[in-house]
């Protein structure tokens, strides 16, 4: 009597596989999620101390960071971030804030004419130290 071969896979062997691609995919996905949205922040970052060294140059040539009341320097843009200013001490200081809109809404950044970081909000928590945070409760500095 000839065996015939058997080609193929049979239902137990696929829930198998499909069982195995699922855990993975429910591991995998949150952290890749979590790893896009880190990388969107250092582009505000970025804004924000391009933004206070411009702001520190205008000081340096006027001795004041006004201009009519309003922050000399204009706002960069930038992408899922709004950015902010307002003058404070008669122009004599500073405060910049990057704040995140659409899928980066919940964090928050700002910069003053000291050069303090502050990481305003972040989903997962806001370090006790001052410093601009990617993951939340750490200080990435």
């Amino acid at each position: 009597m000839l065996r015939r071969a058997r080609f193929g896979f049979t239902i137990i062997e696929l829930l198998v596989a499909l069982s195995i691609v699922g855990i993975l995919t429910g591991v995998a996905l949150p952290s890749y999620i979590d790893y896009v949205q880190r990388s969107r922040v250092p582009v505000a970052l970025d804004a924000l101390s391009s933004y206070a060294t411009w702001m520190e140059q205008r000081y340096q040539d006027t001795g004041s960071y006004a201009s009519d009341g309003n922050c000399a320097a204009s706002l960069p843009t930038t992408a899922n971030f709004a950015l902010s200013c307002s003058i404070t001490s008669s122009g004599q200081g500073f405060g910049a804030i990057a704040s995140g809109s659409g899928s980066m809404a919940g964090y928050s950044y700002s910069i003053d004419q000291a050069g303090n970081r502050v990481t305003l909000s972040h989903p997962r928590g806001v370090p006790a130290v001052h410093c601009w945070s990617l993951r939340g409760l750490t200080c990435d500095n």
